[in-house]
């Protein structure tokens, strides 16, 4: 492994770990006052971000074809759309 590769993976996995502390600060900050709603909402902002991260460098991902990552979009993108349409089957 290289030594930049070692740096990128260092700053990626502190990025992370920020993250998660993020997650943390935003329910039991009590200085803050944030709604539940709000931090429901930075808390998938937060894991939205978190996924991306992961799948792009953890994965390696960033460095595979485009087409590669297209299909992983694809599959991504049916696989909600199926969860969408459970939700409405179910109620």
């Amino acid at each position: 492994m290289s030594d930049d590769s070692l740096k990128l993976y260092t700053a990626i996995y502190v990025a992370l770990l920020v993250a998660a502390a993020m997650n943390f600060v935003l329910f039991e900050a009590e200085f803050l006052n944030f709604t539940y709603a709000q931090a429901f909402g930075g808390t998938m902002v937060i894991a939205a971000v978190k996924t991306v991260l992961i799948v792009a460098y953890f994965q390696h991902l960033r460095w595979e074809n485009r087409s590669l990552t297209y299909v992983m979009a694809l599959a991504l993108a049916l696989t909600m759309l199926l969860m969408a349409a459970a939700t409405y089957s179910i109620s």
